[in-house]
């Protein structure tokens, strides 16, 4: 696995002034809702996990906002995030964890952590008419303006740090406008990490899975001012009166791919499979044992899929750990429930 070391200091770092250290240092805002996934006709042709074999698998997800205050800001501008778990027959689980933003910050465990320290949320307040007209004349974007109620932001340091570091550049301008989504079920979402499958003639293949939305992605208008809080609500209603799908598509790497930096996009021609679709159908009224209490993990995983060498893949799996342990008093690495 990765360095502890590395990722008990992220998970510090991670934990914002306005955050609890009770909660998940980040996406620590969430709901959840509980469902099914069936495999499409081609998808064990490719993998043999059980949930690409088996007719039907449950499954609870977990949907959040990506920020790490303990307010809820559902109207700003925010990475979010969906975390799968599939309870499959055999009684184990697996999970896969994944998010809008479809590349991830930093290639090495190192630069996350540099990253992370220089994201360090900070006081935040809105230029004036006078230095937006500067930084115009002066071919400089200016600021945004804040939220009402933002006080500190990451900002300033994420594009400070991605002005100095290459690698961090596409993830910070695709965070920055990324928007906000008019539902939890309204928003794409990307493992970003490349995982290895294998298939029933054990070829082993290097993938990237992502969820597709059946109803299409669509945010909300960033002309109007942001509403705080409607999104679990606005789930709650929707899967009482109908479900919500995701298709979930593998791309299949090819050589020349970089299968171990997180940081950097495949060409989009690459061959997609529809391996499956996820129908969502209730939430739990218990959301502190069917949520909060739930340690997702991107290394819990089943035979057919491993994970690849990306180096920051395998340090999210310590940092999960360290998170779960600080959360429960427990050194427990997973919550098989």
């Amino acid at each position: 696995m990765g360095d502890s070391g590395i990722a008990e200091k992220l998970v510090e770092v991670l934990h914002r002034p306005d955050g609890d250290t009770a909660l998940r240092p980040v996406h620590t805002i969430g709901i959840s809702a509980t469902g099914y996934f069936k495999p499409s006709p081609i998808a064990q042709n490719f993998c043999i996990a059980g949930h690409f074999r088996e007719t039907k698998t449950d499954v609870i997800v977990r949907f959040s906002n990506g920020s790490g205050a303990a307010a809820v800001r559902d109207g700003w501008s925010d990475v979010r995030g969906m975390a799968v778990r599939f309870h499959l027959t055999d009684k184990s689980d697996t999970d896969l964890i994944a998010m809008t933003l479809p590349e991830f910050f930093s290639p090495t465990p190192e630069d996350f952590l540099a990253f992370a320290k220089k994201a360090k949320p900070k006081p935040y307040k809105g230029e004036t008419p006078w230095q937006k007209i500067f930084n115009y004349l002066h071919l400089i974007l200016p600021k945004r303006d804040p939220y009402p109620g933002e006080t500190i932001s990451p900002d300033e340091g994420a594009i400070e740090f991605a002005d100095q570091n290459a690698h961090a550049q596409l993830g910070v301008v695709q965070a920055a406008a990324i928007g906000a989504p008019v539902s939890y079920v309204r928003a794409a979402y990307h493992a970003v990490h490349t995982f290895i499958i294998t298939d029933p003639n054990k070829t082993r293949r290097w993938v990237r899975f992502a969820w597709q939305p059946i109803a299409g992605v669509l945010e909300t208008n960033p002309n109007l001012p942001p509403v705080d809080d409607f999104l679990q609500q606005e789930l709650k209603d929707r899967l009482s009166a109908e479900t919500a799908r995701f298709s979930l598509m593998m791309t299949i790497g090819e050589v020349g791919d970089d299968f171990n930096n997180s940081a950097r996009p495949w060409p989009p021609h690459r061959k997609r499979i529809m391996m499956g679709t996820l129908t969502l159908n209730a939430v739990p009224e218990d959301q502190i044992e069917h949520s909060e209490k739930l340690s997702f993990n991107p290394g819990l995983l089943t035979d057919g899929i491993e994970m690849s060498d990306d180096p920051v893949l395998k340090v999210r799996v310590d940092a999960y750990k360290v998170s779960s342990a600080w959360r429960s008093g427990t050194p427990c690495p997973f919550s098989q429930r």
